[in-house]
């Protein structure tokens, strides 16, 4: 049986990243994000093929995560949206919550919902736990289709307020803002009961052909109106956006030989393109979430399984606790000020990468970021017509990077770093050395706030973990942090700067269903099993025939009283006694102590399908036999003549610092104190002296 040749292309904020694994070799490419991503997505793909001298038809498999659903929720240019909801619940979406992000702030400025107020509608109708207390009249839903067909049409006489797409004032009729395109509906209680939801739906979906209509009974099944309409918002937002690139991908990817892409979700696992043109909120996280799975994977052939993944590019930052081999995860967060309650990896992300632009504060104090200079132009020394200096010109300037951004690549221009450069130094009255040394200590300095977030503010020692470095960045800074953190082992990872494309390659085919069965009583076995049998024959008949599938079981639980939930996992044996054991460990864990006698309520059942795809047959990357270059880098306050290494010609000697690493897609920082070495998997590692 022939070997998979397993293709994964990475979408980032400034580079495309792909991955080709074939015959125990894996081939890399680094492009810069085009503004169509599609293009850049056959670009890096057809030059990995090139370099593996294999065409599109030899690929067996291939993944791709993106960032056009996060893109178009941060910057506001998702699709015109309506919402349809319960009589009396218009404004849920622009109540919200009544917490504060900063405590002493009396008047928050809050994101404008991306629902504007006269595109929300509602349907006189009323579920109640018990069940219908008021019929949905058919009238009823045909006067609501009309009032649709109505939005963002000509109508000189009615302002609709703001745009769901800029955020600035218009007026109906305007010509960007022309025709309605997704309507978001959730109804009070339609978690227990879909019945109105889905007609509402059907009648929408017959009137309006063309509108997408996401409905909270398939996006979220479960309660809490705010967070629930929320997420079918955000759904209803982003879907006609994400599944014009999916579609125009698809057809292109097609035309090039190429098989139809899975497309990685938020939660680490991917889905089939069909899936995923369907419904965008699961894929908010995309790229993020699959650095992680890499990391996991790379962390797993060198015997690693608690480890902090940090991944830093271009033009952001994220970091993620990995442990047992397992990340982190959550049943949701908030992005761009919208909640949204899906399963995804626990990311805690900041505006800080390689083109992060450092500037001068009103108190003349030095700042890096969130603001970044992109692919275009990027930062100064890429010559493309940036002017402002990035952590990527400071590192370029303190010699830790050399003349090349990818291999016979991007040529870095040191005099446009150091121009750049000198307005900072002007403004600190310092010297060039001190200002970048500034900026790169700066950012810094904000990635270990990131990792101090995810391991001390949560109970976990960061000592007893081992930094997984990588991104395009990633790898000169990862020393610096681990010493921060009293970390004294860094791993960078074979393929350590397009690892998310590698993560793509190496994920599972995943789904995940969640239903609320609250009760408040006292909840046996056979009602646990039943309540898991309904949601297993929904996950059945949605995985089709798919071979190797294994399900995750996890509940919802809290004790009597309490405002919300921890998730716990249970295994083969589904029991009330071993799932109230689990709570109350999990419990203790988060909050240092448990309750014990008091009532455990099960809120809701989650269950998560994992399916294993072909997975990558790797062959060590350990050649060895070369001989080290010098050239002068700043260390510990003075310029040295430091070896620089080609990353395969170290072989498993040790090598120490103060050295520069190099590959096609990353370059690896060495400080003193610290030496290198590669393992027997190609893994790199670094390690703190004693």
């Amino acid at each position: 049986m022939a070997s998979p040749v397993l293709l994964g292309v990475d979408v980032g904020g400034t580079f495309t990243d792909a991955v080709l694994a074939a015959g125990g070799s894996l081939y890399r490419a680094k492009l810069p994000t085009t503004a169509d991503q599609s293009e850049g997505v056959l670009a890096a793909a057809r030059q990995v093929l090139a370099r593996a001298g294999l065409v599109p038809d030899e690929v067996t498999g291939f993944s791709h995560g993106m960032t056009t659903a996060t893109n178009a929720l941060l910057e506001r240019k998702g699709a015109r949206t309506a919402s349809v909801t319960t009589a009396g619940f218009r404004d849920i979406l622009e109540i919200g919550r009544q917490n504060r992000p900063r405590l002493y702030d009396l008047c928050p400025q809050r994101p404008e919902p991306l629902v504007p107020g006269e595109a929300r509608l509602t349907v006189d109708e009323r579920v109640a736990p018990e069940g219908e207390v008021r019929p949905l009249a058919v009238t009823e839903m045909e006067r609501v289709a009309s009032e649709l067909q109505l939005l963002w049409q000509p109508d000189e006489s009615s302002d609709l307020g703001r745009s769901s797409r800029t955020g600035k004032p218009v007026r109906r009729g305007e010509p960007e803002e022309t025709g309605l395109e997704a309507v978001a509906v959730c109804l009070l209680f339609s978690f227990l009961d879909p019945s109105h939801e889905q007609a509402l739906a059907e009648v929408l979906r017959r009137e309006l052909p063309g509108v997408h209509i996401s409905i909270s009974s398939e996006v979220l099944p479960q309660f809490r109106e705010y967070e629930r309409f929320s997420t079918t918002a955000v759904d209803a937002y982003l879907t006609p956006v994400v599944a014009s690139y999916l579609g125009r991908l698809g057809e292109e990817i097609a035309a090039a030989g190429l098989p139809a892409p899975m497309i990685m979700q938020s939660s680490g696992g991917v889905l089939p393109l069909a899936d995923a043109e369907t419904s965008a909120a699961p894929l908010l996280l995309s790229g993020p979430a699959a650095g992680v799975v890499g990391a996991v994977f790379a962390g797993g052939r060198s015997g690693v399984d608690d480890l902090i993944a940090f991944d830093m590019g271009g033009t952001s930052t994220d970091v993620t606790l990995v442990r047992g081999g397992a990340a982190e995860t959550t049943t949701g967060r908030e992005i761009g000020g919208s909640p949204v309650a899906l399963p995804m990896v626990d990311i805690h992300t900041i505006g800080a990468g390689g083109g992060s632009i450092a500037w001068i504060d009103a108190g003349g104090a030095l700042r890096v970021g969130p603001e970044s200079a992109g692919a275009e132009p990027g930062p100064a020394c890429y010559g493309k017509g940036g002017e402002q200096a990035t952590v990527t010109d400071a590192n370029l300037y303190l010699g830790y990077l050399g003349e090349r951004l990818g291999g016979e690549g991007l040529a870095l221009r040191r005099d446009l770093a150091e121009k750049s450069l000198a307005r900072i130094a002007r403004l600190l009255k310092t010297g060039l050395e001190e200002a970048a040394l500034g900026i790169r200590r700066v950012a810094n300095a904000e990635m270990v706030k990131a990792l101090r977030v995810i391991s001390v503010e949560r109970g976990h020692d960061p000592r007893h973990f081992v930094l997984v470095a990588f991104g395009g960045a990633g790898p000169m800074h990862g020393a610096d942090l681990a010493a921060e953190l009293g970390i004294g082992r860094v791993l960078l990872p074979d393929s350590c700067g397009v690892l998310s494309a590698l993560g793509m390659v190496v994920g599972d085919q995943r789904r995940d269903w969640v239903r609320t069965v609250y009760t408040a009583g006292e909840w046996d076995d056979r009602f646990l099993r039943q309540a898991y049998a309904r949601l297993e024959a929904d996950a059945r008949e949605a995985m089709g025939k798919a071979s190797g599938t294994h399900f995750i079981r996890r509940a919802d639980l809290r004790y009597r009283g309490q405002s919300h939930e921890l998730t716990v996992k249970i295994g083969e044996n589904i029991s009330r006694e071993e799932l109230r054991k689990a709570f109350v460990i999990e419990h203790e864990k988060a909050y240092g102590y448990r309750a014990e006698g008091e009532p455990v309520e099960l809120v809701n059942i989650r269950l998560t399908a994992l399916t294993p795809l072909e997975q990558p047959e790797l062959d060590a990357t350990v050649t060895g036999g070369g001989q080290a270059s010098r050239r002068q880098v700043y260390f510990e306050g003075d310029w040295v003549k430091a070896q620089v290494w080609e990353r395969t010609d170290l072989g498993m000697t040790k090598v120490p610092g103060p050295a520069v690493i190099e590959e096609e897609e990353a370059t690896t920082v060495v400080p003193a104190g610290w030496s290198a070495r590669l393992d027997e998997v190609g893994n790199l590692w670094l390690e703190m002296e004693s």
